[in-house]
């Protein structure tokens, strides 16, 4: 299954920090790109490690090689990109986000989390596909034992 990213897309936020900041920026990048013609690219981020250390990183890792890659690509877009969201994720086998047309972004990922599956206990297993995108992170008591004193 991929996750496909387009302006119809409802937004629903599974943690307050991480993805809160993340909704109210891209609002704010449509507004600058709207209001004033600037070029905003909004890039989502998954899981940023030197290697993959836990099961849902194989989906969702990005190397720090293919995020020099995307950053790159996003600054040096054409101006005519007014407005852009798209996921920055390695091109991993498992990678359950569509990544971005080369229309859109001018890069093609090239490292796979999978090289490193033998290293991450628990790789073997299939992936739950009613778990949340965000693993832990988007449970309630993720989120509750951070505001409880």
């Amino acid at each position: 299954m991929r996750v496909h990213t387009e302006r119809q897309t409802r937004v629903r936020v599974a943690q307050v920090l991480g993805e809160g900041l993340d909704v109210l920026s891209g609002a704010l990048g449509r507004l600058y790109s709207d209001k004033f013609g600037l070029s905003v690219i909004c890039l989502r981020i998954g899981s940023f490690e030197r290697a993959p250390s836990e099961p849902r990183h194989l989906a969702t890792w990005l190397s720090p090689r293919d995020a020099v890659g995307y950053i790159r690509a996003a600054l040096t877009a054409p101006p005519s990109t007014r407005f852009a969201t798209a996921y920055a994720v390695s091109a991993n086998t498992r990678r359950f986000w569509e990544l971005p047309e080369p229309t859109l972004l001018d890069y093609a990922p090239v490292d796979d989390a999978e090289l490193h599956a033998g290293d991450i206990p628990g790789a073997d297993l299939p992936a739950d596909p009613a778990a949340p995108q965000a693993g832990p992170y988007a449970l309630p008591e993720f989120t509750l034992e951070h505001l409880r004193p």
